[in-house]
């Protein structure tokens, strides 16, 4: 049966959000035949998810010495079963048909490698408000993501991509980055395959005190300088290399012919 993962790093203090993250996943609706697995990566070995996720058959756990999210995304894909995944932060939600409208692109157009879609900022009052630089829907230009990020103005939440997992696994997966590492992904994948832009939001990004890009660190130019310095040569010799990925074979709903 087709299958998308969905993989989450959750460190001690963040699994208060499991709970409502859970529930956007239950209500996702799917194109016929399609599940989902929920992949939940601790950083760390406190046990954290054992009272804190439901018991269901579709949710696999995880534990790993304290590294970062990079890390814990890492040792969560050993337990990824699906041809596509995405991340989903523990913090965040997934709007109603995020997966369904994701899969069903990745069907239509068999030359897509991955898609991104629209965010929403969850507020702390409860207000929802668009992300300010989201492309035009449709496929993407060449470099554009690689452009918004020269320019600090990145076209989309990273977490909101949907990828086949043999192109994630061909690029490297996250890089072991202090953060940003689901840029870097959807960068790394933007060097050797094509992308499609979805109009209707993919993710709810909430805004709190305590997530990662609301910290200091998070926004320090030296760190900054030295992502630079790990990504983009990555990037440059990515590209010299003239290989590009493309899907064997496009996804096939069932009922279909491949």
């Amino acid at each position: 049966m087709p299958l998308i993962s969905i993989v989450t790093p959750v460190h001690r203090g963040g699994e208060g959000y499991l709970t409502e993250a859970y529930n956007s996943l239950c209500s996702q609706s799917m194109p016929p035949g399609w599940e989902w697995e929920w992949i939940v990566q601790e950083d760390g070995q406190s046990g954290i998810l054992a009272s804190a996720l439901p018991a269901d058959d579709r949710i696999s756990t995880g534990t790993g010495r304290k590294g970062g999210a990079a890390m814990a995304r890492s040792m969560a894909m050993a337990r990824v079963r699906g041809e596509l995944v995405r991340a989903l932060d523990a913090d965040d939600l997934l709007p109603e048909g995020a997966l369904e409208r994701a899969i069903t692109t990745l069907n239509r157009h068999r030359d897509i490698a991955w898609c991104v879609s629209a965010c929403l900022d969850l507020l702390p009052d409860g207000t929802l408000r668009p992300g300010p630089h989201d492309p035009p829907a449709g496929p993407l230009a060449d470099d554009v993501m690689l452009a918004g990020y020269q320019a600090q103005k990145f076209p989309v939440v990273g977490t909101t991509m949907t990828a086949y997992t043999s192109l994630v696994l061909a690029v490297g997966g996250w890089p072991a980055v202090p953060a940003s590492e689901d840029v870097a992904l959807l960068l790394l994948c933007e060097a050797v395959s094509r992308g499609w832009m979805l109009e209707e939001p993919g993710a709810i990004y909430r805004k709190h005190p305590a997530q990662t890009t609301a910290q200091p660190a998070h926004w320090d130019p030296v760190e900054r300088a030295a992502l630079d310095d790990v990504l983009l040569p990555r990037l440059e010799s990515l590209r010299s290399l003239g290989w590009r990925w493309t899907p064997s074979q496009g996804l096939t709903l069932p009922g279909e012919t491949a």
